[in-house]
């Protein structure tokens, strides 16, 4: 299977899905094929929903085998939705773009280092994960910088040899792999165009071989 995809021609496709373990979130006008194509290659349920009424589910989501966090924005109806497949954390106004500055794996988060110590806390309780507020190449929006796994972390090719040293120095795990790369022919913001769990990932149809290369290395996919 060609390991690519866009939504109606745009490869971002990680602004607007969010991909857990089981769990594919997409906007409800997604295409059948971008659904059909999801559930095959990452062995995952897809379900349709807004966040906010908006389709850029990708920014707005993001959690771990012990729920989903989301936008304290959320509409009630969409609220219920994704609670009928997890428990939810809601976010304040402070930063509610929870896909955006959380990255998330069962044993940690990176966040946004602005985000507040009670958001930390709060993010820390709920996913059950230890806290590192970090950014990367300068970025502090980690959601959509980088992208993780269990099994790895990828982050952008221009993250500093300190930014990198101080990741791995806290998640403190050597059986998880920490590497550079891009998406989408040079794209520093790799969430933005990669799909990834631990049984597969999708990246933008903008994504060269070499790129695609460097996750299958980084995840154990090769």
């Amino acid at each position: 299977m060609d390991p690519t995809l866009s939504l109606n021609g745009d490869p971002n496709i990680g602004v607007y899905a969010r991909v857990f373990e089981d769990l594919a979130v997409v906007p409800v006008e997604a295409p059948k094929e971008f659904r059909d194509k999801i559930a095959e290659a990452l062995d995952v349920e897809v379900i349709e929903t807004f966040i906010q009424g908006s389709s850029v589910i990708g920014l707005l989501l993001t959690g771990n085998s012990r729920g989903f966090v989301v936008s304290g924005l959320i509409q009630d109806s969409e609220l219920s939705f994704l609670q009928e497949y997890g428990d939810v954390l809601l976010l304040g106004e402070e930063m509610n773009a929870a896909g955006n500055v959380i990255l998330t794996n069962d044993s940690f988060a990176v966040v946004h280092p602005d985000m507040s110590s009670a958001m930390r806390e709060m993010v820390a309780d709920f996913l059950k994960v230890k806290i590192i507020p970090m950014s990367f190449a300068g970025v502090g929006t980690v959601g959509m910088t980088c992208a993780c796994t269990n099994a790895g972390v990828l982050l952008p090719a221009r993250s500093s040899p300190e930014e990198i040293e101080k990741l791995e120095h806290s998640i403190d795990n050597a059986e998880i792999s920490i590497g550079t790369g891009s998406v989408n022919m040079g794209s520093g913001l790799i969430g933005t165009g990669l799909l990834i769990n631990s049984k597969g990932y999708l990246a933008g149809n903008a994504t060269t071989g070499y790129e695609l290369g460097r996750i299958e290395d980084v995840f154990g996919f090769l």
